[in-house]
């Protein structure tokens, strides 16, 4: 099968939506299949790949980081592709690359499917904070609703998913498939020398998120829990490993809840090695967002065999419903505190959550997943012809 993605959003530019589409291309190219990936150029040196069309692009108001590709670029995309023999289009964000894969699937005569990876309804307010919350939750809905429409199929990764749309009043051919994870990309990692290198001693108690820091991960609580935390635990440390727009404002709450030896900024971690390194170098991997659609990283920790604390919220229920290899922490910051703490101080507790999140772990496998969207494809390709 030759299948056409279309992105907003890869990488070097670092997220979940970024990680599901390396991991899916992955396994559907492992199988037998050619998928060609339309994404942004960031202009940082990304290695070129012959199945990956990047175009150039300028950086997004509100959120630097991203990417808007040129429209001009986008439209030549028909005559460009126009000698390869797609069976589908699958499009992975709503902006751009929405409009763009439903006009390459009208110039193709194919089907058009759609994973929706971001829950915009709580998402929005946060970049746009001067509009009133409501009117950005109405937005967000309209145009849920506008573009599910416009698709042949959805992929959902979480039963929450699922659950908004239905909500929204959108009733398209969908289906609930998580974005899969490959255990083999979690295997090389050196805690000790992570925290060596980070002057952490061996024995502190350490938490650690990883994500994008930005505003809906709602890492201000993390902080908030941190502060009632240290009361109880003097010497407790949050490693936060990622970067992003909120990073600015985190600072400086960590100044002002004179957190700032308790907490450690470490950036964006190299993949392979180093970031393996840092989920294992916690004692416990915390997360508190209200926005997620599914929580990969929560997997990404769980692989490596580090006990989750976090909140129940959204897409991480899916992951968190079998309580196997996490505590689930009530969504405020006192009630979170004294869950970690109970992890914290209890070594037997951890080894066997530990042990209880590689095996839980296991049972989101990449390749499986795969064959799951392939069988989808199928299912679209039928009902469309």
């Amino acid at each position: 099968m030759n299948i056409l993605m279309v992105s907003d959003v890869y990488f070097p530019r670092v997220n979940g939506v970024s990680t599901s589409i390396m991991t899916l291309r992955r396994e559907l190219k492992a199988l037998g299949h050619t998928v060609i990936l339309v994404a942004p150029a960031y202009g940082q040196g990304e290695a070129e790949e012959a199945d990956i069309i990047r175009i150039k692009g300028s950086p997004v108001l509100m959120d630097p980081e991203d990417r808007l590709m040129s429209r001009t670029a986008l439209k030549a995309l028909t005559q460009q592709l126009a000698h390869i023999q797609f069976d589908i289009v699958h499009i992975h964000t709503p902006f751009l690359a929405h409009y763009t894969g439903l006009a390459l699937a009208r110039a193709f005569n194919i089907p058009c499917v759609e994973t929706y990876h971001t829950f915009f309804e709580e998402y929005l307010y946060h970049y746009v904070p001067f509009l009133p919350k409501a009117l950005m939750r109405y937005v967000a809905r309209y145009f849920s609703r506008q573009q599910c429409a416009q698709v042949d199929g959805l992929i959902l990764p979480s039963i929450a998913m699922d659950e908004a749309l239905k909500r929204y009043g959108v009733s398209a051919y969908s289906q609930i498939i998580p974005t899969g994870l490959a255990p083999s990309d979690f295997n090389e990692c050196d805690p000790a020398g992570f925290r060596a290198r980070h002057n952490i001693a061996a024995d502190r108690p350490v938490a650690v998120y990883v994500g994008r820091v930005a505003f809906e991960k709602n890492i201000d609580f993390l902080l908030i829990m941190l502060a009632q935390l240290r009361h109880t635990m003097p010497d407790v440390l949050l490693i936060i490993a990622g970067e992003g727009p909120a990073e600015g404002k985190l600072r400086k709450t960590v100044s002002g809840l004179n957190l700032t030896d308790h907490v450690l900024f470490v950036g964006y971690l190299e993949r392979a090695t180093e970031l393996p390194s840092c989920y294992s170098a916690g004692d416990a991997f915390v997360f508190a967002s209200r926005t997620e659609t599914q929580g990969l990283v929560l997997l990404e920790a769980m692989a490596l065999g580090v006990p989750v604390v976090s909140t129940a919220i959204m897409g991480t229920r899916d992951i968190l419903a079998a309580e196997k290899g996490c505590r689930v922490a009530d969504d405020n910051p006192v009630a979170f505190a004294a869950t970690l703490e109970s992890v914290l101080n209890n070594p037997a507790l951890r080894q066997q959550l530990s042990a209880e999140a590689k095996q839980h772990a296991l049972e989101w496998s990449a390749p499986q997943m795969a064959r799951k969207v392939l069988a989808f494809y199928q299912d679209v390709i039928a009902k469309t012809n």
